[in-house]
């Protein structure tokens, strides 16, 4: 359900930026990850392995990583989010390790008024930061988001709706 504070497609311009509060990723958060996806990969889930490895330690998937930074832009801000559209470009360049925070930086990158402005396509490049600062993974979503719509006008400049009544 939307409240007042989400933004609709109208309130958003390209260049506009918002960092997400940070989450520090748990051992428990990767076991439960292993379990819900069946992925059991051992550079996950077992430390004697894992200490074998250059990393010397368990990492996080990097797809649990997308998965709680995705949980963090929900509200980074708060959308009218309509549909998730796709992913571009996305890059995994570091692993995350359990005990590391990362938030996510969003900015607008493009955005697309569709259906006369009654929802729009906004393009975001995104990036999540782990506690140093360091980039962990970054790419470009799509997402739809309701706007508030212009409407059709009629000649005289009423809205249509408002005409036919």
């Amino acid at each position: 359900m939307f409240t007042s504070q989400h933004l609709y497609f109208d309130d958003l311009q390209v260049g506009q930026t918002y960092t997400s509060p940070g989450r520090t990723v748990t051992e428990a958060d990767i076991v439960n990850f292993a379990g819900i996806s069946g992925d059991f990969n051992a550079i996950h889930v077992d430390h004697s392995f894992a200490a074998t490895t250059p990393f010397r330690k368990p990492m996080a998937h990097g797809l649990l990583v997308f998965a709680i930074a995705s949980g963090l832009g929900t509200f980074s801000p708060p959308l009218r989010i309509l549909a998730f559209i796709g992913i571009r470009e996305w890059k995994f360049l570091h692993p995350v390790f359990p005990g590391d925070t990362v938030r996510l930086v969003c900015r607008v990158l493009d955005r697309e008024e569709r259906s006369r402005g009654r929802r729009g396509l906004i393009r975001w490049q995104r990036d999540i930061l782990n506690q140093e600062d360091r980039i962990v993974q970054s790419g470009i979503t799509e997402v739809l988001v309701e706007g508030r719509g212009t409407g059709l006008k009629t000649p005289n400049g009423a809205d249509a709706e408002s005409a036919n009544s």
